[in-house]
């Protein structure tokens, strides 16, 4: 027997990390169908002539690429046949998309459909993050109201990254767990059980060309992991410039991502519910802490749905020592 067929498929591993919800199984298998779609869609982008902008603005006044909308297409296509959940919030949509038919569906899902697809230009990473949360009344239409929700409210996220192999990260409290999509079987398998954040090493992720733009208490606590004054050790600097990625490193490797907020924009760029949220979820339950720089995440209300946040996310550690100097002021 190959080691191949011995490791599990996500629809295998589901079962016993949803506690047998099988609302909540297909919403996850959901993902992963659109996780593949979207895997294709970029790997022929170059070729459909998908590469580029098209022309438009979103709701965040940020230029947007064909692959976003491309991939927010196929997200919202995928859960039009999931009678479990009632609507989506999406980076890309100003609005909540609400699902025909769906007003008795119990869950509500935000997502970046395509973060880092600035990427796609280059054959960079990118990645999709999803956090899914429970509706505490279902029956009626989702209005806006319902998604103000905590990242602690979360039931179940995750992210896939596309880079060298398509890798599915998700979370439904008990463990985080990685499935890599394997070709062959069109399917996704386990390579990476129960991850833990390592501590006391790992690298920096940060852009540094906006250290001017910075409070002089940002400024100091990421010259003093680039120092080694603030860590254990100096810490090497590594960022792909794709929220996925970055981050994906750090819960592998250890060590930090930082996006914090500017002098002039305190909020920074990062989304609280489609980004920070989900991200910081799948950190907390593999050892490691994400806050805004004095709070954590998960205790964050969002007061719409495009609210940004500054993020510090990674060991627990190194998260604590970045609260501690900025408190310091």
């Amino acid at each position: 027997m190959s080691a191949k067929s011995k490791r599990r498929s996500l629809s295998e591993h589901l079962p016993g990390e949803t506690d047998g919800d099988a609302e909540l199984q297909a919403i996850m298998r959901g993902f992963a169908v659109a996780g593949r779609r979207i895997a294709i869609e970029i790997t022929r982008a170059g070729l459909q002539g998908n590469l580029g902008y098209t022309g438009e603005v979103n709701v965040q006044d940020e230029e947007v690429r064909a692959l976003d909308l491309i991939s927010n297409d196929i997200v919202a296509g995928v859960f039009a046949g999931v009678e479990s959940v009632a609507a989506m919030a999406s980076e890309e949509l100003e609005h909540i998309h609400h699902f025909v038919g769906h007003e008795s569906g119990s869950y509500i899902i935000f997502h970046d459909p395509l973060d880092g697809s600035g990427n796609v230009d280059i054959n960079g990473s990118m990645g999709t993050i999803f956090g899914v949360h429970k509706r505490k009344s279902a029956g009626s239409a989702v209005d806006s109201d319902e998604c103000c929700v905590k990242g602690e409210d979360q039931v179940a996220a995750g992210y896939i990254l596309y880079g060298p192999a398509a890798l599915l990260v998700y979370s439904c409290g008990k463990s985080a767990c990685a499935f890599t999509f394997d070709p062959e079987t069109e399917s996704f398998l386990l390579t990476h059980e129960n991850i833990r954040i390592p501590t006391g090493k790992g690298s920096y992720a940060v852009n540094e060309a906006n250290t001017g733009n910075w409070d002089p208490a940002v400024q100091d606590l990421v010259a003093g992991f680039k120092t080694g004054s603030l860590s254990d050790g100096k810490r090497s600097a590594r960022y792909v410039g794709a929220l996925v990625a970055d981050f994906h490193r750090t819960l592998i490797q250890g060590g930090i991502y930082m996006y914090p907020g500017e002098v002039k924009k305190p909020r920074g760029k990062l989304r609280l519910l489609y980004e920070a949220a989900p991200l910081g979820f799948i950190a907390e339950v593999a050892g490691g802490k994400a806050s805004d720089g004095k709070r954590s995440i998960k205790e964050l209300l969002a007061s719409d749905l495009h609210e940004r946040v500054p993020l510090f996310i990674g060991a627990a550690s190194d998260v604590d020592t970045v609260e501690a100097r900025i408190a310091r002021g």
